[in-house]
């Protein structure tokens, strides 16, 4: 018999093991049920056969029946629950049910090397015991109660709460018929007996349309994938020597429907895929998808980070995307941010009523830059989760790569602190030691569980070996993005033309480190934002000066050695500063100067994917010499790409508004050199100086070049 103290902690929502009382319990000789329905006047219980099995009496005036049942056996009841209206439901048991999760589930998320959690934590619809319904599990160790709630239960949390398991921290529950489309969240009693805030589900597959925060149970994706031809090629290719040049996009901005909203995953595929592939790029960088519910955020404070965020559509609808550019030969780039995470109410923060996923001292676990919460990388649980979410993209969505955000701010524990405001290592150094550990094992578990998928960090200290092997002391990462080409290069373009010849080691210094990592070159959206105005307005001169900078700049870019990456609009010379809030500024297309810098950035990205020497050995010092380094009075930049087996390709560029004629220079060797590209086309909107296609070399490779006035040209032999 159940004592005043379980029936209270019960009607209370207050037990801390439900299922040692709720459901079927043998007594004696036979079995007895107890259900807590609110406010029902009877319940009787049937078989899931139909056959009645007994009537069940009120126990306590809050809805806590018991009854004797006429079985012989343990079995899974039905209830038929009638309410003083006379209005009835019927619902299965749900404690009439087994775990779901295993003891090695246990073991494995304990441990902290469990690389499933996906198939495990969050909201499942399954078949359980022959019945169909939803496996739910959340970890909250600290918590004396966790339920899970929704409209199914009136958002009651004495109606569901769920089974702890001890082992792990983790609770769960299967709640049959409950299916696909069903809004939840869990409510947690905290050791201290406190109600907290409904919390999301970390796990959620599916979120709700902010501003409403709810978890939504997902369904298993349903699409059927094509894009066997494209992963199996990355699987068998290396990307530093494959073309990579990286288009980045803000889904919420890139364009808008008619009536100014979001375009949804298939609609944005219609549009974006085909503009992507006509350019010439070869990877689309998404800014972060997953949930969250600031849009001014752009993404970078994401609390449900395996929903791709509702603001777009379904999941299925983002499965489809990722397939439809694959299909196109486009890989697709997921920006991920594991540094920082909001502290709304609704989310990690503090998620049993203790700093669960965040450190408890705020010199470790909040980040003044952001007003965020710092994850704890020390603790094994939350690693494992940041890890498993990783794994996630790349294996359930088939992402071909992830960019992982401000990866300096988790490397140094004083990063934006003064003196006293951190907690120095157990050496007493700066260096998180827990967050390089948690960045190696993020990047073997990518590398190791998905092939063919890469990593690339930005990454804007000196840090050694970030893009080098795990296993060479390095962290693991595929790629770095190079911030220093980026401020020492748009640096130099933002000064006035006769004062470049002061300021050549803005563009030649890069090349002194430019093979000691694996390098991105990033124009991306933090240039072109908070003041900053657009890349063409960083340009100096007038507005012709403007434009030819702008293309001298970004086909010397492309002739660089490194990946690429620039930021959607910027392939047109958007004029305005970039703003989430509307999409970006098409209808410059109809003038013929921001035409001119699309039509080239497309043959500057059909050069670089068609000529090996110009992506071959990105990476790699023998891919890069020096024709003309020390040209300052003449801001003249020349050298060569080369790759095995390949014809060199001769880049220049020439920063200066004079047009110069005759301008001797040697190239590798004798003969007739083609020129691929001059920046200066009047098809480009340029002045159309060049060299009529042709350049003639002596024998010793002595030439005389006409060097347009701002202008890079591309040369390679006959």
């Amino acid at each position: 018999m159940l004592t005043a103290d379980a029936i209270a902690a019960l009607v209370e929502g207050r037990h801390e093991d439900p299922f040692s009382v709720l459901g079927v319990h043998s007594e004696g000789s036979g079995y007895v049920a107890r259900c807590f329905f609110p406010d029902a006047a009877q319940v009787s219980a049937s078989t899931l056969k139909g056959k009645h099995v007994g009537e069940l009496r009120l126990i306590h005036l809050s809805g806590l029946f018991e009854g004797e049942l006429d079985t012989r056996k343990h079995q899974i009841l039905r209830y038929t629950v009638t309410y003083p209206d006379r209005n009835s439901s019927t619902v299965i048991d749900p404690y009439s049910f087994h775990p779901v999760l295993g003891a090695m589930d246990d073991h494995y998320f304990a441990e902290g090397s469990h690389l499933r959690l996906f198939d495990k934590l969050g909201a499942h619809v399954l078949e359980h015991q022959g019945i169909r319904g939803t496996h739910f599990a959340v970890w909250v160790p600290n918590a004396n109660r966790v339920s899970v709630v929704g409209d199914f239960n009136h958002w009651d949390g004495r109606r569901h709460p769920m089974r702890f398991r001890g082992d792990s921290g983790i609770w769960e529950i299967f709640l049959p018929e409950i299916g696909a489309g069903t809004a939840y969240k869990y409510e947690i009693l905290s050791a201290n007996g406190a109600v907290l805030p409904l919390k999301a589900d970390p796990f959620a597959f599916k979120s709700e349309m902010r501003p409403a925060t709810a978890s939504i149970v997902a369904d298993p994706l349903a699409h059927i994938w094509g894009d066997a031809a494209h992963r199996a090629h990355w699987r068998d290719v290396d990307p530093r020597r494959q073309p990579v040049s990286i288009y980045e996009v803000h889904a919420g901005s890139w364009q808008r429907d008619e009536d100014g909203n979001f375009l949804h995953w298939d609609a944005l595929a219609e549009r974006l895929i085909p503009y992507v592939a006509d350019m010439g790029f070869t990877h689309i960088e998404l800014m972060p998808i997953s949930e969250h519910p600031y849009d001014p955020s752009w993404g970078y404070q994401p609390i449900g980070l395996f929903a791709p965020s509702a603001r777009f559509g379904d999941p299925d609808g983002f499965a489809r995307f990722v397939d439809g550019a694959h299909r196109a030969g486009i890989g697709v780039i997921l920006d991920w941010v594991p540094a920082h995470f909001p502290i709304d109410a609704h989310g990690l923060a503090r998620f049993d009523g203790t700093a669960l996923y965040e450190h408890e001292d705020p010199r470790q676990g909040f980040h003044p830059d952001w007003n965020t919460a710092i994850y704890n990388f020390g603790r094994k649980e939350v690693s494992a989760f940041l890890r498993n979410n990783a794994v996630f993209w790349a294996e359930r969505y088939h992402v071909d790569a992830l960019r992982v955000d401000a990866v300096a701010s988790m490397l140094y524990l004083d990063y934006s602190r003064g003196a006293g405001e951190w907690v120095p290592n157990a050496q007493g150094g700066r260096e998180n030691r827990e967050a390089v550990n948690f960045l190696q094992g993020l990047n073997h578990a990518v590398y190791g569980l998905n092939a063919g998928a890469f990593t690339m960090a930005e990454e804007s200290t000196d840090w050694p070996k970030v893009s080098q092997p795990v296993h060479e002391g390095g962290l693991g990462f595929g790629f770095k993005w190079s911030m220093g080409f980026m401020h020492d290069t748009l640096r130099y373009m933002q000064r006035d033309a006769t004062d470049r010849r002061h300021h050549h080691d803005d563009i030649t210094f890069g090349l002194l480190y430019a093979f000691n990592e694996n390098y991105v070159l990033p124009l991306s959206h933090d240039e072109v934002v908070h003041g900053k105005g657009s890349l063409l307005s960083k340009m100096s001169g007038d507005e012709w000066q403007k434009f030819a900078t702008l293309r001298a700049y970004l086909a010397m870019m492309w002739g660089y050695p490194g990946k690429k990456l620039l930021f959607m609009g910027q392939e047109f010379a958007q004029r305005a500063e970039w703003t989430e809030e509307r999409a970006l500024d098409w209808h410059l297309l109809g003038h013929v100067a921001h035409r001119g810098v699309q039509s080239l950035v497309r043959d500057v990205n059909r050069l670089y994917k068609s000529k090996a020497a110009l992506h071959a050995r990105d990476c790699e010092g023998e891919g890069f010499e020096w024709l003309l380094v020390n040209a300052h009075e003449d801001c003249v930049f020349a050298w060569t790409r080369r790759a095995p087996g390949e014809k060199p390709i001769v880049v220049i560029s020439h920063f200066s508004p004079l047009l110069r004629h005759g301008y001797g220079m040697r190239l590798p060797h004798g003969g007739r050199w083609r020129e691929i590209l001059n920046s200066d086309g009047a098809d480009y909107y340029g002045s159309g100086a060049g060299n009529n296609g042709v350049v003639e070399a002596d024998d010793d490779g002595w030439a005389h070049i006409t060097l347009p006035p701002l202008a890079t040209l591309m040369l390679e032999p006959e």
